[in-house]
C-alpha cells in the first residue's frame, strides 16, 4: 500500500517482515522491545493488551507471529497512538490489533469489553527527575515516569487481567527492588525471569519478567541470555541469540 509519510518520518522493515513508521526524533525500535516480543509465550485464543505501546512495534511483532487472537495497543500520547494506528494499517493487522488512546492510570476492564488474558509492557525505565532532559517532549515522556511509574503499570494490569492472567515486562536490573515491590503491591507473583547482557564481559543491561496475577510463590530464573560473543565492535551473535532472532522466541 502507498505510505504517506509526515516530515521527519521514515519506514523501516524490521523482523518478521513488519514495516514500521518511525520518527527521526522519536522512539526507535530497539533490542528491549524485540526481546520482550520473543519472551511472550504463545496463547492462540488469548486476548492481550500492550500498555504504553509507543509506535506499536511489540503488538505488530506478536500479531505477525499470530501469538494472540486479539491485541489492544494502549498509548497515552495522542501522537504515538495515531502513529501506532498507521503502523497497524500499514501492516494489514487491523483485524487483530486495535489502538486505544488511553492513560494506563485510568484503564479498566470495560475499555476492553471484559477482562484480558495477557498484558505485555515496556514501561518507562527512568524516574521523572533522573537523567538528561530530552528536547523532544514525547520521547521524554516515553522514557521517564511522567505519565505513570511501574506501580501504575502493574496496577493497571491487575485491574484489567482475569485472575491467573499473565503479565510480561522488560525493565532495568538496577531497579529490581522497584520491580518486585510493584509486582507484590499489585498481587502478581513473578514466575519466570531472564537477564540479558550484551557480551560475556558486560553486566546485564535488562531483565525480562513473566508474572501471574494471584499466583503462588515460585520463580524460575532462566540462564542469562548473552547477545554477542564479545564486546568488540562487529562481534557475532552467540548461537543462542541467533536462534532467538531466527525463531522470534526465547527458549
Amino acid at each position: 500500500m502507498d505510505i504517506l509519510l509526515q516530515e521527519g518520518e521514515r519506514v523501516d522493515e524490521i523482523n518478521d517482515r513488519v514495516r514500521l513508521i518511525q520518527r527521526e526524533n522519536g522512539l526507535t525500535f530497539g533490542t528491549d522491545a524485540y526481546l520482550l516480543s520473543c519472551f511472550c509465550r504463545p496463547a492462540k485464543g488469548a486476548r492481550a493488551a500492550d500498555l504504553g505501546c509507543g509506535t506499536g512495534v511489540i503488538s505488530l511483532l506478536l500479531a505477525a507471529r499470530e501469538r494472540y487472537a486479539k491485541i489492544y495497543a494502549v498509548e497515552a500520547q495522542e501522537s504515538f497512538a495515531a502513529l501506532s494506528a498507521r503502523n497497524v494499517e500499514l501492516n494489514g493487522f487491523s483485524h487483530t490489533v486495535s489502538v486505544l488512546n488511553r492513560d494506563v492510570r485510568e484503564l479498566k476492564a470495560a475499555d476492553f469489553e471484559g477482562e484480558l488474558d495477557v498484558i505485555f509492557t515496556n514501561p518507562p525505565y527512568m524516574r521523572a527527575e533522573s537523567g538528561f532532559a530530552c528536547a523532544y517532549e514525547e520521547k521524554q515522556i516515553a522514557r521517564h515516569e511522567i505519565l505513570g511509574d511501574l506501580g501504575d503499570f502493574t496496577a493497571a494490569a491487575a485491574r484489567v487481567l482475569r485472575y491467573g492472567g499473565t503479565l510480561y515486562l522488560v525493565y532495568r536490573p538496577d531497579r529490581l527492588e522497584t520491580l518486585f515491590s510493584a509486582l507484590r503491591m499489585a498481587k502478581f507473583a513473578p514466575k519466570r525471569m531472564l537477564f540479558v547482557q550484551d557480551a560475556p564481559e558486560k553486566a546485564p543491561s535488562m531483565v525480562l519478567c513473566e508474572a501471574r496475577l494471584g499466583g503462588k510463590e515460585g520463580l524460575a530464573l532462566m540462564p542469562t541470555l548473552v547477545l554477542r560473543e564479545s564486546a568488540q565492535n562487529g562481534a557475532p551473535l552467540t548461537p543462542r541469540a541467533q536462534r532467538v532472532y531466527d525463531t522470534g522466541y526465547i527458549e
